[in-house]
Parts: C-alpha cells; sequence; structure tokens
C-alpha cells in the first residue's frame, strides 16, 4: 500500500510515497524508516524497491525525491547538494513524527548507493535514527574526491574548482546551466576502460530495466564545490554510534567504502558481503536484493 504525501525542508515542497504494510491499522504503532535514493535516482526506483519489501515486513517507509530533484520543489533544478540532501532525511525524520501511527522512538534509515553515504552522514547527528543501514553505499564527497578509490591529485580538484567558478559566473550573467553526467548518458560513450558501475550505471538508469523520466542521471556542474567540500567519515568514530548494517556486493567497484565505514564504526556493526554482487546488481537483481531484503528485516528489528 502506497500514499502519495509530501513534507517541506524549508521553502522547498518534497515529494514523497509512504510505503505501509498490507495489514495496516490507523490505530496501530509502527516502526518507520527513511530511504535516501541514489545520485540521480527517484523514489520510483530502487530505493521504492526496497522501500515496498520493507513495508511487507511491517515497517513504514517513507522514500523522497530530494530537493532540487525528481518530482520535488527547489532551484536551480539537479542541485546536488550533500548538505541539503543530509537535511531532506531529517525532514523525512519530521514527518514521520507527524504520523500518529508511527513509533517515534523506533525510527531508522537506510540509503542506496549515494543515499548510503547520506544515511551514514545523517546517522551521526541525527540521533532519532536508532539504526542505518546501506546497500552499495558511495559517500559522495569521499568518491569525488577518490572516484572508485584511486587518488585524485588536489591539483586536479582545484582546476575543477576553477571550472566551477567560472561556469558560476558565466551563469550570473545569464548563460545557461551547465550538466554533467552522474552516468554515460550514451551507450557510444561506454568503452573498455569504463568502470562496471559505469557501465551498469548505463543500463539501469538508461534503458527500460529503471529509466524513469524524472531521473535525469546528470547533475549542475556548479554544484560540484559542494561535493568535494562534503566529508561523510571524518566524524563515523565520535557519532555514528547507532548500530550500523553496510551491504555489499563482493564484485561492487565500491565496496571499499563499506569496507571502510566498517573499520570506522564504533558501534554494533555489520559487513554483509553478497557473494557475485555488482554495485548496480543490489539495486533490482532478485537474488541480490532478496539476501539484501532479508538481512535488513533481521537487523531492523533492534528498532
Amino acid at each position: 500500500m502506497v500514499r502519495t504525501v509530501s513534507f517541506r525542508n524549508k521553502a522547498v515542497d518534497i515529494a514523497a510515497h509512504l510505503h505501509l504494510p498490507d495489514d495496516f491499522d490507523e490505530t496501530g504503532k509502527y516502526p518507520a524508516l527513511v530511504g535516501i535514493h541514489p545520485a540521480g535516482g527517484v523514489k520510483e526506483q530502487t530505493i521504492g524497491r526496497y522501500a515496498a519489501r520493507l513495508a511487507e515486513h511491517g515497517y513504514v517507509v517513507v522514500v523522497y525525491d530530494s530537493s532540487y530533484q525528481g518530482a520535488s520543489g527547489g532551484e536551480p533544478r539537479l542541485l546536488e547538494d550533500p548538505s541539503t540532501r543530509v537535511e531532506d532525511a531529517r525532514c523525512a525524520a519530521d514527518f514521520l513524527t507527524t504520523l500518529p501511527f508511527v513509533d517515534v522512538e523506533r525510527l531508522g534509515v537506510y540509503g542506496i548507493c549515494a543515499g548510503g553515504g547520506y544515511a551514514l552522514s545523517v546517522a551521526q547527528t541525527e540521533h532519532r535514527f536508532k539504526a542505518v543501514a546501506t546497500v552499495s553505499a558511495a559517500p559522495m564527497g569521499e568518491s569525488s574526491r577518490a572516484f572508485m578509490g584511486h587518488v585524485v591529485p588536489a591539483s586536479e580538484h582545484v582546476a575543477t574548482l576553477e571550472t566551477v567558478g567560472r561556469q558560476r559566473t558565466a551563469e550570473a550573467n545569464g548563460a545557461e546551466p551547465a550538466y554533467a553526467p552522474f552516468v554515460p548518458e550514451k551507450f557510444e560513450d561506454i568503452d573498455e576502460n569504463t568502470p562496471d558501475m559505469l557501465r551498469e550505471g548505463y543500463d539501469y538508469y538508461r534503458t527500460p530495466r529503471g529509466a524513469h523520466p524524472r531521473s535525469k542521471g546528470r547533475f549542475l556542474l556548479t554544484g560540484l564545490d559542494r561535493m568535494l567540500a562534503f566529508s561523510v567519515f571524518d566524524r563515523i568514530p565520535d557519532f555514528l554510534t547507532q548500530p550500523v548494517l553496510l551491504i555489499a556486493g563482493s564484485k561492487a567497484d565500491t565496496k571499499l567504502w563499506s569496507d571502510q565505514a566498517y573499520e570506522l564504526a564504533p558501534g554494533p556493526k555489520k559487513l554483509l558481503v553478497v557473494d557475485g554482487a555488482t554495485h548496480i546488481a543490489l539495486y533490482d537483481t532478485p537474488e541480490y536484493v532478496d539476501q539484501a531484503i532479508t538481512e535488513m528485516v533481521k537487523f531492523f528489528t533492534v528498532l
């Protein structure tokens, strides 16, 4: 059962879906989860697939399009602003606390890909979330500064920031916004050097497998400054005291981020490595999603 709902992050209207258990009772009290979608994604894609499955196990789950993206409001469009993404999740928690059938002492958060990084980030300072789970986590700041774990020289980042500055000046003086793709936009953009995550990202986001008209798979170039400045891992050892579940595929390019988060987390933690799965396979491949859901349901009993 899915209800179309909305809430606000400051002046921005956030479009959301509320997934409810099949035997939902308005007079009951339920544990509730916030789901955070990948960069360039929307609530109807993989995050919604997981929400529907978790609702089958008795959870109320809210998933939403982030500020500036999908069906949500906000300008400029397609801005990927990590700090705003974290605040979106806080506002989703605020929304859940207004629902009479939600047990406000039993809130959790989960995220997929960049959403996993944002879930780890928000849980550090939003302790209304009593547990946090990630699937194919890819923290936006860390992965921007070290693509697929390969360290990029600071000089290259500075050159990028100078480009961003020039583009901001151009747009302030009437130029059209510039965008960059999260995944290849055309099949012809893929070659033997394309990482598996991007190759499979094309197959998910650009084909009927997972494409959605409001999922553009690209971001506003002038948001790169905020991505490069953002960090998820710095305060994990100090602030992330809640139980943590990290799920990654054994063949995922991004598994290193789950490994690193696991090492840093000071509280109860588990790393589930799904044998044979890649980063994108955990989005929608039934045999892998089934394993992830089974583990998440077991994990969220801590709520």
